[in-house]
């Protein structure tokens, strides 16, 4: 089930080079997301539907739900599965909250700088659906959004049989203060979202995870609106075990991220042979009764790995190198490891961390890098959908102490016009008497 893949003995400079990664991307669905961008931007409303009819068997009558109808869905969901949301939604909010900012103020040379966090006018989420729903998703990306204070926050996501969304994430959408919610999905959903239909505005920022198609058209239209997050496709998991961690942990861990679908990853790294022998059997054997075995087996069959290595401090090495989404570390003294992670979407210490912790209530947005893009930037937060605003001053005595600086950089790149701009205000210099 996990394919296996022994490190002992290998230096530590050359451990990276030593790993395979699965290829979530190439020619072929570039090439297909971006024509699906151009039929959007061309044919707006037309594309979508005609989309639809070939994706998710049949469009709408209308892209967006009825408002009512998140009302409605929310009624229908029993108590406790509203309660489950609310308890999600408040941690969610009440961790986003601490992200905020107030104006700033910096005085340096006399020069006064206020820094101001403006958030954009428009957010848009993006929440897979169709086979399956995340109202988990939906919270993860809407309320950040909402604790920055966009006064536009929208949603698409894919309509399941008959062209409808589940209950649970129209009910999610309503708690999290939604505006709207679009029956739309895969690349095309990305695409009229950052460019605009008959029916969807264009937004700011595009928010949310994806498979494969989504993370890629996200990737397409960066640039003409802002992408939160780098790369967030295909799950992913490493679990860091040694001889303390229970074995049916470490196992269904790997499972929770494999039962996503393909494309992602599900890594074991220890220095244990019995840990990995254990981990491996059990994972077998629980994937066998799993009503998403299909999705599981998938995800394994390309990217599931039980990893053996000389030492703790190789198994950091390893993961460093995947920097993976989602990391546990399963050990006997966690925070000792934790001081040598460098790229992770967000780590889990100890087995009574599971990363599903994280998805659903712990408070920090699920939506993490993936496709070893945490090297660079790391989860969905607050500043993702604000931009910064410096306001800067100067009095008549600041102007004078700096002119000479601004004026000689100026000349030195041949900007005569930037020095006479300060020149022309500086106060004289004093030639004292004739």
């Amino acid at each position: 089930m996990l394919n296996r893949l022994d490190l002992r003995g290998v230096p530590l400079p050359a451990l990276a080079g030593r790993l395979p990664r699965p290829v979530i991307d190439g020619d072929e669905p570039v090439e297909v997301v971006r024509g699906i961008i151009a039929a959007v931007r061309a044919r707006g409303d037309a594309a979508l539907r005609d989309f639809a009819d070939r994706f998710d068997g049949g469009a709408p009558a209308s892209f967006e739900v009825p408002r009512a109808e998140l009302d409605a869905a929310w009624e229908r969901l029993d108590p406790d599965l509203r309660s489950a949301l609310e308890t999600a939604h408040d941690g969610i909010e009440s961790f986003h909250r601490t992200q905020r900012r107030a104006s700033e103020r910096h005085v340096h040379a006399g020069i006064v700088i206020e820094g101001i966090q403006q958030p954009v006018d428009r957010a848009g989420c993006y929440v897979p659906g169709g086979r399956a729903a995340y109202p988990s998703t939906v919270l993860m990306t809407a309320v950040p959004a909402r604790v920055a204070g966009v006064p536009e926050v929208v949603l698409c996501v894919p309509p399941g049989p008959g062209g409808k969304v589940a209950d649970v994430t129209l009910g999610a959408a309503r708690l999290a203060g939604v505006d709207a919610v679009y029956a739309v999905g895969g690349a095309q959903a990305i695409a009229a979202l950052a460019y605009g239909t008959e029916s969807i505005a264009p937004v700011d920022v595009i928010a949310g995870p994806g498979n494969v198609f989504v993370a890629i058209a996200k990737r397409e239209v960066a640039g003409d609106v802002g992408v939160a997050a780098a790369f967030a496709g295909p799950s992913e998991i490493v679990v860091i075990a040694d001889s303390t961690a229970p074995t049916d942990y470490a196992a269904i861990d790997l499972i929770v991220q494999a039962e996503h679908g393909p494309g992602g990853l599900a890594w074991l790294i220890t220095w244990d042979e019995a840990v990995a022998d254990g981990v491996g059997e059990a994972v077998a054997r629980v994937t066998a009764s799993s009503p998403r075995r299909a999705e599981i087996e998938s995800t394994l069959g390309d990217g599931g790995y039980v990893v053996l290595t000389d030492g703790p401090e190789a198994a950091m090495v390893v993961a460093n190198a995947i920097a993976p989404e989602h990391l546990e570390l399963m050990v006997s003294d966690p925070r000792t490891l934790l001081s040598l992670v460098r790229h992770a979407g967000a780590v889990f210490l100890g087995p009574l961390s599971p990363a599903s912790v994280g998805d659903y209530v712990a408070g920090p947005s699920h939506v993490l890098p993936t496709n070893g893009t945490a090297r660079f930037s790391g989860a969905l937060t607050v500043a993702d959908f604000c931009k910064d605003i410096h306001v800067i001053s100067l009095d008549q005595a600041a102007l004078d102490g700096v002119a000479d600086a601004v004026a000689t950089l100026a000349e030195a790149e041949g900007l005569v016009a930037h020095a006479a701009s300060v020149r022309m205000r500086a106060t004289p210099p004093d030639r004292g008497a004739s």
